[in-house]
């Protein structure tokens, strides 16, 4: 298959990416900004995504900040044009080690080689390891529009079936991980190496001083239009006692409070099964990592 046409567009800063989709947009037009094309790409060549005109993002990976992986603070920023594979090879610390070791799961190396962090977030795939791990470890997205810079919560950034609140005339260019967690895993079942997933689970722990848990976080992918926490299994977690019996629990609670579709990649009742393992298993390697 090849892509319907489109009318190319090169940015040269952030300024002029927000000024050609913003003068699109206003002309009636269905402009799509593009960074690594690891998603979009595909999904044009099928047709399954029609943007009138692309503007392409490559010449930001020369701007400050734009490939940048810093802490500020507590908090973990990384540029909007980082690279899976950047991320990857990156020592981020106990904190976030999980966003290092998930990128393991995004695709195969030359698509994490040419991929971006921010071209991830905007697509909005419900599977994708970076909406996931946005809702578990509270990322802030900063998008740059025409009426200026906007912050937008993981909370509020997924919505449906490749959904977010990121308008079409505004760019992307950082995210913000404020929420560290060294007890935190991300698992997932997919056909074959590479392919998208089936079902996922992100998932943290928060323990106490005597081993107790207060708590912990449960994100799945692949079960809903959009990534989505589960407060019933994250109810499970809170006060209880870390253990298989207890990670199993809570996976049953997971699965019991999804409503799957059934599609080519499996049945609704499938994806509730793998639900039930992956999330026991997310928290079993969660465990498993730093102090107890």
């Amino acid at each position: 298959m090849k892509p319907a046409a489109f009318a190319y567009h090169r940015a040269h800063d952030v300024a002029d990416a927000v000024g050609l989709l913003s003068d699109l947009a206003g002309r009636g037009r269905e402009p799509k900004a593009i960074a690594g094309g690891q998603s979009l790409m595909p999904m044009m060549s099928f047709r399954l995504a029609r943007p009138s005109d692309l503007v392409d993002l490559g010449r930001l990976r020369d701007l400050p900040g734009m490939t940048e992986i810093a802490r500020t603070g507590p908090a973990l920023r990384i540029g909007a044009m980082t690279t899976h594979r950047q991320v990857e090879l990156a020592a981020l610390g106990p904190g976030f080690a999980v966003l290092a070791e998930a990128m393991r799961y995004v695709g195969h190396l030359p698509i994490r080689s040419r991929g971006t962090v921010g071209g991830s977030l905007v697509h909005g795939d419900s599977t994708a390891e970076w909406c996931m791990l946005a809702l578990l470890l509270d990322a802030v997205i900063v998008a740059e529009g025409p009426d200026g810079r906007r912050e937008i919560p993981a909370g509020e950034m997924f919505y449906g079936f490749y959904a977010t609140a990121v308008e079409a005339d505004e760019v992307v260019t950082e995210v913000r991980f404020t929420r560290a967690a060294p007890k935190a895993a991300l698992t997932e079942f997919s056909r074959r190496a590479g392919d998208f997933a089936t079902v996922a689970a992100a998932v943290t722990l928060e323990p106490r001083a005597d081993g107790s848990l207060e708590g912990g976080r449960v994100v799945l992918g692949g079960v809903a239009p959009a990534p989505m926490r589960v407060p019933e299994a994250e109810a499970v977690l809170a006060d209880g006692e870390p253990g298989p019996e207890l990670f199993a629990a809570c996976g049953r609670a997971a699965a019991e409070a999804i409503d799957p579709r059934s599609d080519a990649q499996g049945s609704a009742d499938y994806r509730r099964a793998l639900t039930r393992t992956l999330v026991a298993r997310s928290l079993g390697q969660a465990w498993e990592k730093g102090e107890r």
